[in-house]
């Protein structure tokens, strides 16, 4: 798993904020994107599109002023899906305090014939997110049955 780790850290201006002055969530999900698309890229060595934000978990506000990084890495491979875990953590650039300010789990899916490698834990929470990869793709299939035949008028 840690050949697929992909670190970014952005600095938080004024222009991020939302009414809250707070960072803005749909810039929190750009950077997620980006971030976690590196290591699915790093893992299939091909090309792939997000299949879909399966779970996005805000835990504490990022402040003007504050760093926030990005670790993802893959946990867990299909036929053609992979699923991407990222942490993001807070930093208080002034006194050093950093926090946990969300966590995520996204789905890439690569083009068909495409030989995704296996996956291997090699951290402690690399194995236990890998543990319950089989229970989240099971859950996630579920969930798109149950939804109805979504019109487009």
């Amino acid at each position: 798993m840690s050949e697929t780790l992909s670190v970014t850290t952005h600095r938080i201006f004024e222009g991020q904020m939302n009414e809250h002055d707070s960072l803005f969530g749909g810039q929190t999900l750009e950077w997620l994107d980006e971030t976690a698309s590196i290591s699915a890229h790093r893992f299939a060595r091909s090309h792939m599109v997000t299949g879909s934000l399966d779970r996005m978990v805000y835990v504490n506000p990022v402040l003007i002023g504050h760093a926030l990084t990005y670790e993802s890495f893959v946990t867990g491979a299909g036929h053609r899906s992979i699923e991407v875990f990222t942490r993001m953590v807070g930093e208080d650039l002034d006194t050093g305090e950093q926090y946990l300010a969300a966590w995520s789990l996204m789905t890439f899916v690569v083009a068909k014939g495409t030989q995704l490698p296996p996956i291997a834990a090699d951290t402690p929470l690399g194995a236990q997110l890998q543990a319950g990869y089989a229970a989240r793709t099971a859950a996630n299939k579920a969930a798109r049955a149950a939804m109805p035949e979504i019109p487009i008028d």
